[in-house]
This record gives C-alpha cells, sequence and structure tokens, in this order.
C-alpha cells in the first residue's frame, strides 16, 4: 500500500510550476549540504560570508531611514508594487545559500512548505502577511527601488541618491564576476560537493561567463 505522506508530496509536486521547483530544489540541496557538513565547516562559511552581512545592514539601515514609510504607504499597503510580483524576483543559488546558513531549520522548513501550494495569487509566493518570509532576501529585491519611490524620497532628501549609488556599487564587489566574487565562490563551493542547480547563474549565464572571462 502505497505511503500517505509519499502520495501527498507527489501531488503536491504535480501543482508546482518550473519558478516552485527550482527554488524547492535549491532550497534542499544547500539545506542538505549544510546539514552533513561539520560545525567548524559552517563557521567557515558563516566567516566566508560575514562581510557582506555587513554590507546587506548597510543596505536594511538606509532603506529604514529612507524607504520604511514611503515603499510600506505605496507599495505594500497598496498592493500595487512591481518589487514583490509573482515569480518576478530573481534569486541567485548564493542567495539561498546564505539564507540557509542564517536561518533556523524551520524557517528553511516553512518556505519550504510554501512552495509547495500553488500560488494563485498575484503577488511573490514568499509574501507572508508579515512581509518577505526569507531572513536574508534576495539582493536583487532588497535593491529594488521604483522610480515614482526614487523621485519621492531624493527630491526632498537629495544626499540620499548618492548614498544609494554608493550601495550599489557595493554590491558589485559580491556579484560581478571580472574577479573572484561571494556568489560565484558559493556556487562553486556547491559544485565541487557534487551538486548542480538551475539557479547557479554564475556558472551557467551566457552573459556572467562572459564577465568572467573578461576579467581573466
Amino acid at each position: 500500500m502505497p505511503d500517505p505522506e509519499v502520495v501527498a508530496e507527489e501531488a503536491d509536486i504535480e501543482k508546482m510550476n518550473d519558478y516552485q521547483l527550482e527554488h524547492r530544489e535549491t532550497f534542499s540541496i544547500v539545506q542538505t549540504q549544510f546539514s552533513v557538513v561539520s560545525a567548524a565547516e559552517k563557521d567557515r562559511l558563516k566567516a566566508m560570508i560575514s562581510d557582506y552581512l555587513s554590507f546587506r545592514d548597510d543596505i536594511t539601515a538606509f532603506l529604514s531611514d529612507y524607504f520604511g514609510d514611503v515603499c510600506t504607504r505605496k507599495c505594500y499597503e497598496s498592493r500595487l508594487s512591481a518589487c514583490c510580483s509573482r515569480e518576478g524576483i530573481i534569486a541567485f543559488f548564493a542567495d539561498m545559500a546564505v539564507n540557509v546558513l542564517v536561518s533556523p531549520d524551520e524557517e528553511i522548513s516553512l518556505l519550504l512548505a510554501v512552495l509547495r501550494k500553488p500560488n494563485t495569487g498575484f503577488k511573490c509566493i514568499y509574501l507572508g502577511e508579515k512581509g518577505c518570509m526569507w531572513r536574508i532576501k534576495p539582493i536583487v529585491c532588497e535593491m529594488f527601488l521604483c522610480d515614482t519611490a526614487e523621485a519621492e524620497v531624493f527630491g526632498k532628501r537629495p544626499e540620499g541618491r548618492a548614498l544609494w549609488e554608493e550601495l550599489k556599487k557595493h554590491k558589485q564587489q559580491y556579484l560581478w564576476p571580472d574577479r573572484p566574487v561571494l556568489f560565484d565562490m558559493l556556487e562553486q563551493y556547491f559544485i565541487d560537493a557534487g551538486h548542480s542547480s538551475p539557479l547557479m547563474y554564475f556558472h551557467n549565464s551566457p552573459g556572467l561567463l562572459r564577465v568572467k572571462r573578461s576579467g581573466k
């Protein structure tokens, strides 16, 4: 007699679209790999991403100071924002690796559970009642600002635009692979461990591969 839990899981998978399947597969890969590494190795990886996490703290502080009220009012409460549109986010493999590394297992289990449900709305599947369900959300999401919000905020506080441009420039230190960068190194770490994911853009994207070759 078939296992009811297996049957239920297979039924859930059949309802999932490619976007959800890719994300679920990648989260599972990362969670599985981190479950078998030693505590010392996990500490080494956390040290490896510490500078990036500090950068993310800087972004959070900037957005809270300059855009907190504006984005809450114009985007989240109005439900009109493009920044949390259904399947509109680009998540890198490294986004998921970082998030799993710093998140309790129960938080990742919630993300895996929500990915098993059909997304019948027009918003991102990760958008819960309290906002994004990721502890460290994808960098593309974190650094998305719509033109309307930028015009309103920087029109009143023009000094913020220069700070924002500096943050965007700093982001390239982790994502622009014309030299060794964190997001590329995290993908390579999992490739060396025998894993593969369609979200490994630094090893699959023709555009990013050209950038890597140009830096050699």
